[in-house]
């Protein structure tokens, strides 16, 4: 376990910092909300800003709110005229978050909703190129696919707590269905050939996803079967 922190304090030490506000949202998230660690926090908060700046959307998808913080980081990284939608399905969490993000210098690149993204997002009308999934564990399967329908070719998802503290390794038991969720949501993404997913072991785990676009086959699909074939 010091391994583990000393190695956390080196990665964090030669990153770049957060900002004062993100600190001090952090802070108060920890002194005034149950279950704090649900907040991105510092590595992947400048993960998502980056990831971001790469991708360079000019609309965003969130799929829980919770406190603002990785909302936060995704609005720093988006480009001149990119906004982000942001859904948090607890309307007990509105009068802690939403000073936050108000507050904050990206305030005018945020749509902030209350409300169940599985109703409220088809509503919109909107296409997203990048979504950020860390709602319901239980409903990840409905939010991926509802979000598949909504995310442009060539699009990125990424969903948060894929690892699930390792119990993703484990028999879940009947009750837990947090975990069912997840490996239910796991499973899904492995054999869809809709997408490309890679997981990284980065926290609880972090999968990112790239929708592929019309005609492009999935490895081991069409052309590079045949070809093989034909050798």
């Amino acid at each position: 376990m010091q391994e583990t922190r000393s190695i956390d304090d080196y990665i964090l030490g030669h990153i770049d910092p957060e900002s004062d506000y993100l600190k001090a949202l952090y802070r108060d998230t920890h002194v005034k909300l149950l279950r704090p660690r649900m907040a991105s926090g510092h590595l992947q908060g400048r993960l998502l800003k980056m990831l971001v700046e790469m991708v360079r959307p000019s609309r965003v998808l969130e799929i829980g709110t919770y406190s603002g913080y990785s909302a936060l980081c995704i609005a720093e990284g988006l480009p001149e005229g990119g906004e982000l939608h942001t859904f948090e399905i607890n309307d007990e969490q509105e009068d802690f978050t939403r000073p936050w993000l108000e507050r904050s210098p990206f305030a005018d690149k945020i749509h902030f909703y209350i409300g169940d993204a599985l109703e409220l997002v088809p509503r919109l009308g909107l296409t997203f190129d990048l979504a950020f999934i860390d709602g319901d564990k239980r409903r990840y399967v409905d939010y991926y696919e509802m979000t598949l329908e909504h995310l442009s070719e060539g699009g990125y998802i990424i969903a948060d707590n894929t690892l699930w503290d390792g119990h993703v390794l484990e028999a879940p038991r009947p009750s837990d269905a947090q975990t069912i969720g997840i490996m239910a949501f796991n499973d899904t993404v492995a054999r869809d050939p809709r997408v490309e997913k890679v997981i990284l072991p980065l926290r609880d785990g972090l999968t990112i996803m790239r929708k592929r676009r019309s005609g492009e086959l999935a490895p081991g699909v069409g052309g590079n079967a045949a070809s093989s074939a034909e050798k």
